[in-house]
């Protein structure tokens, strides 16, 4: 995954407590990474977000391995069951890894992933306990959470946004469909003159050169 880049704005992070923001409510937290946010936390290369104060609590991505995400969990006293859903990004391994762990702590979820996916890992969740549920097209999640549905050629990819009263949150797995066209799949999915408030995740510009990311440039496919 590329690198998390911490647009979580910098006036909540001289706020906030490391690795959260929070929105009159509503609850972000960083679970599991491979930037070191906060002493104690096990880092890795991977991605998962604990979202709370929307209608149900929702896991988005649960990183490689189940120990780390776990004990991070506990660190950040993140009950597995108090988690609702489980919302996947993508087929990759760090975003995806530890879903067996995490489920024989919790299988009573939902959980949402590409149509993409394969049916053994379908299987295998309902196999655990949980139920499997294919994204394909745009799809509404809760009130106020809905999913991009797939995007991207290659690697197929879901975002999550977030419908709140100062704009829209987007949180991306790797955005290998370019986050650019994410945000702009986010904005059209409700009115093209709707404001973004927030996009944290994963980036993938990794491949990018600096004029092209200080210029927007970053609309390319999942190519790299």
């Amino acid at each position: 995954m590329a690198r998390l880049l911490s647009l979580i704005l910098l006036s909540f992070l001289s706020l906030l407590p490391p690795a959260s923001a929070k929105f009159r409510g509503l609850s972000l937290t960083i679970v599991y990474d491979n930037n070191p946010f906060r002493s104690g936390l096990q880092t890795r290369w991977g991605f998962s977000c604990f979202i709370e104060g929307t209608e149900r609590s929702i896991l988005f991505d649960v990183g490689g391995e189940s120990g780390v995400l776990l004990k991070n969990m506990a660190m950040l006293d993140i009950d597995p069951k108090a988690i609702d859903m489980v919302v996947l990004s993508h087929i990759h391994y760090d975003h995806i890894g530890a879903l067996p762990g995490f489920l024989g702590e919790n299988p009573d979820v939902t959980v949402y992933m590409p149509s993409s996916f394969p049916f053994s890992f379908k299987d295998a969740i309902d196999k655990a306990g949980a139920k499997a549920a294919g994204v394909g097209g745009p799809l509404q999640i809760t009130t106020t959470v809905f999913s991009t549905g797939e995007l991207g050629t290659w690697i197929k990819e879901q975002s999550l946004v977030i419908k709140t009263k100062k704009g829209l949150i987007v949180i991306t797995g790797c955005a290998h469909p370019g986050i650019v066209n994410i945000v702009k799949k986010a904005k059209v999915m409700f009115d093209s003159s709707s404001k973004v408030y927030l996009v944290l995740g994963g980036f993938h510009l990794y491949g990018m050169n600096e004029w092209q990311i200080n210029s927007g440039c970053v609309s390319s496919p999942d190519h790299y």
